[in-house]
Order: C-alpha cells, then structure tokens, then sequence
C-alpha cells in the first residue's frame, strides 16, 4: 500500500529509499548464477509485464485475474498516474487525471470500480508540478539519481472510479493525507492509511466513504493495510517499535487483538493476504549494518488462527535475486505472483509476475 506503496513508500520512513531505482549487486557480492537459487522453488515462468515507462509498479489484479492495475511514470509528466492493463497484452489505459500525484489503486471485489488516491484538486498544483520538473532537469543535467521516498501529500485523498477513469465519488474529504485503501473482501468496506488526527494511523470506512472509524492510534506510522480473505482480520506496516524501521501487524477489524508479526533489525513492509490458504506475503531487508547496502527480497509466513488469537508461524524466502523485489501480491487463484523488481537491464523498477508454488508444494518430490 502500500510504490510503495504502498502507499509506495512514505517519506517518514527514510531507510526504504533505497528499495527502487538502484542495483544491488556489488563487486563484492557472488554472481547470482553462483548462488543455489531459492526463488526457483517458488517462482517459474517470471516475465516482466510493464514497459515504456520511466518505472511501474505496485500492482494488483481484477478479480478475474486477467488484468491488473498500477502506478507508473512516464518521462513527460513527474508523478505516478493509475493505469489498467490487460494480461493478454494490451496497451495500458490511463484511469487517473492525468494530473497530481496518485497511488494505492485497487479493484472493487465486483471488477466494475476502482479504488485509488489523488492530489488532482491540490489548489497549487501548477506550482508543485513546475517544482518537480524543475528537480527533474537539475538531475538529468548533473547524472544524479535521487532515493525513492514517498511524501504525505496533505492534498491526497481517496477516490472511486469506473474502469474508463470516470470519477463517480470522493471518498475523503478531511484535512490531511488519505491514501493507501484497499476494499474488503466483500466489498463493503475499505481500509487505508490518514493522518487526519496529526499521525498516519488506520482506519476503516463504508465502501461510500460513510461511517469512517479509526483503527489504530500509536505513534508513529501505521499504513499499508489489506483486509483478509474472511473479512476478520487488516494486516499493516508500522515503525511505532523504532522510527523509519518498520515491522509487520495485524489487528482484528473491530480495532482489537494486535499482535506483531515481525520483530528483525530492518525494513518488512508491503503484506498481502494469500486468498485461499493461511499465508501472507511481504518484502524485507535486513539493515543492522549500516555499512552495507540492504537489498529486499520477498518473504512467506504460515499464520494459524486458534481461538480468536492470530499467530505467526514459519517463514519462508522466496527470492534471492540482486534485484530488489518489492510489493508483492497473489493472483485471485493464489496460482501467480506479481511484484515490483528492479531485475531489468536498466534496473529501473518495472512489475513481474511469476507462476507461484506454496513451500508445502514445492517440498513434495517430484514425480
């Protein structure tokens, strides 16, 4: 939520600037075609799936699985727009305004609405945009290339559109930065990050934007939040342990039985529910050295509910790649795994998707 989302990344949490736009292989590090590869237990058929942009990524598929939609820059305008995408090959097809920053796009559990936020009706947006371009030409002219970050636009905010980009409703209208929604399972609600009340906390709303409560209120950044398959549970991201670090959550959707799911020296962000078995996906790096450049990989838990007590169990890594991988999601199947990696010739971050093997899968032998 979450291109970072996821949201992609936001700016408060500094360390994940350098997840995108970078290499990460290093003269010191072993050639990967050296290393025993992890990620091909898990992963076959990996193909990129965007191009012609500056960078793509944080994806999510239609409930049909045959088209997805994300963010993605290209080179004439500054900020991520929302676009869709057939799988079978079609070009994308612009569904934001064309204007402002957007992100955290989402189909409705119907396929017929999409759920993304905007700062198209910032009243200084001219300005903003001439800022941008300005920092833009600065860069191309000296050879910099600046570290991901995400602000927390206070112009952002929530709206729902049909799937030819026709705004039907906003859904937040309050002071401050709305942003990083997903819809319920059942479509009837939508949980995202806001810092109405002066810190990102979660919250949750009728599809409608009605009936909006707050789910969670400790310091520090809460955000990125996806609601599970049963409706019962909204894992999220948080750095309330230790500022610009974050760690992994979940809460029940009635605001109650937090518990932690991560507790490392690094950065876990980007949880997403498997629809159909008791897993959650992520991406995390290590950074207890801050002499090394952390590189993301993609990471797997087993997760028992018993008793009304949700509980972490194995996990599992999933890639190994020099790349970063970011921002992964399953297919409504669970049968295909898409994500944001800087795996491409100009290391420019670009989505992927892959056909996905549970650990329990891939450890029978093969026949």
């Amino acid at each position: 939520m979450g291109l970072v989302t996821v949201a992609l990344i936001p700016l408060a949490v500094i360390p994940l600037a350098l997840v995108l736009g970078v290499p990460r292989a290093t003269a010191q590090e072993t050639p990967p075609s050296a290393k025993p590869s992890v990620e091909g237990r898990y992963l076959n058929n990996v193909r990129q799936v965007t191009t012609g942009f500056e960078k793509a990524g944080e994806g999510y598929f239609a409930p049909d699985g045959r088209t997805i939609v994300y963010q993605a820059i290209r080179r004439e305008y500054p900020f991520y727009q929302i676009y869709t995408q057939p799988l079978d090959g079609d070009r994308p097809k612009l569904i934001s305004p064309g204007r402002g920053r957007t992100t955290c796009s989402y189909f409705s559990p119907d396929g017929q609405r999409l759920l993304f936020a905007s700062s198209h009706l910032d009243p200084e947006l001219y300005a903003t945009e001439e800022q941008a371009r300005q920092q833009a030409e600065e860069d191309a002219r000296s050879g910099r290339r600046r570290r991901y970050a995400w602000d927390f636009d206070p112009h952002m905010d929530m709206f729902e559109s049909d799937l030819n980009g026709k705004i039907l409703r906003r859904l937040t209208e309050a002071p401050g930065y709305d942003a990083e929604g997903a819809y319920s399972p059942d479509g009837k609600l939508i949980a995202f990050c806001s810092d109405r009340d002066g810190d990102p906390d979660l919250y949750v709303m009728r599809s409608d934007g009605s009936d909006v409560r707050q789910l969670t209120n400790a310091p520090g950044y809460d955000g990125g939040p996806f609601i599970s398959p049963d409706g019962n549970w909204v894992v999220f991201r948080s750095d309330r342990k230790q500022k610009d670090y974050l760690q992994l959550y979940v809460i029940g959707i009635d605001g109650k039985h937090e518990v932690p799911l991560t507790d490392t020296n690094g950065v876990n962000w980007g949880p997403y529910w498997h629809p159909t078995r008791p897993y959650i996906i992520w991406s995390g790096a290590d950074h207890s050295d801050p002499q090394a450049r952390p590189n993301y990989d993609l990471w797997l838990m087993r997760y028992e509910v018993q008793d009304g007590k949700f509980q972490g169990r194995e996990v599992t890594r999933i890639t190994d790649s020099a790349a970063a991988d970011v921002l992964p999601v399953f297919s409504p199947d669970g049968q295909q795994l898409m994500w944001t990696s800087t795996r491409t010739p100009d290391h420019s971050s670009q989505l992927f998707i892959a056909d996905f093997t549970l650990p329990e899968a891939a450890a029978q032998p093969k026949p």
